[in-house]
């Protein structure tokens, strides 16, 4: 994960010092915008679960916002961003054992994304790129044995990568449509009581198919 981060901090740097040679053009600048579309976070391959029925996934409507920063180089174009997001996505079952999903009864929580994305020039106006970047997201477990219910909160970090579409409707503004795959490798628990646990490996997957609009400043 430090190695995503350091190479992400790095992307800035090159950033910073690149706009003299960058291109005047439609993927340059700075930029913010709203997202929007489906979110699907389920047990990883290695990870059995006992929720019950066959879907294992928490799937739910994905939404938030994210800025950036990209300089357009010839037909290539380079840039670094951030999200913060939200999720409805959440599974239910009736888990005695808080360890099944292997969670539990669970809700998605608000999902950090940092990253960097590379991308060429289809059209003057259309930019495909894809993107690899970092992520933290939390999951909010809720267990029942019948009298009692209990409240955890898992906090995922992890990887993600994904692919997109973007293009310029006016001299300011874009929609763009991309899909993205995240992977949560390690996670802490923090208990009702505000106790958090040491980190511990985890293996949970998340697909993700969105869609944004955004301004260029």
């Amino acid at each position: 994960m430090r190695k995503i981060i350091l190479a992400t901090a790095t992307a800035a740097i090159g950033l910073s010092a690149a706009p003299a040679f960058a291109q005047d053009g439609p993927f340059t600048g700075p930029r913010a915008g709203v997202l929007l579309g489906y979110d699907g976070i389920r047990p990883g391959s290695t990870e059995d679960s006992d929720i019950a029925g066959d879907d294992q996934t928490a799937n739910g409507l994905m939404y938030g916002g994210d800025i950036g920063y990209d300089i357009a180089l010839n037909n290539v174009v380079v840039g670094i961003e951030g999200e913060v997001s939200g999720s409805t996505g959440k599974v239910r079952n009736d888990p005695v054992d808080p360890n099944d999903f292997g969670y539990g009864r669970v809700k998605a929580g608000r999902d950090l994304y940092i990253g960097g994305r590379l991308g060429v020039l289809a059209s003057p106006t259309t930019l495909v790129y894809g993107k690899v970047g970092y992520t933290n997201a939390r999951l909010d477990l809720t267990a029942d044995d019948g009298t009692t219910e209990t409240g955890r909160e898992f906090t995922l970090d992890g990887f993600r990568v994904g692919a997109g579409v973007e293009k310029q409707l006016s001299e300011k503004t874009y929609a763009k449509v991309e899909y993205r795959y995240s992977n949560y490798g390690d996670a802490r628990l923090q208990f009702v009581n505000g106790q958090n646990t040491d980190n511990f490996s985890v293996d949970t997957d998340r697909h993700q198919v969105v869609a944004g609009v955004g301004f260029r400043f």
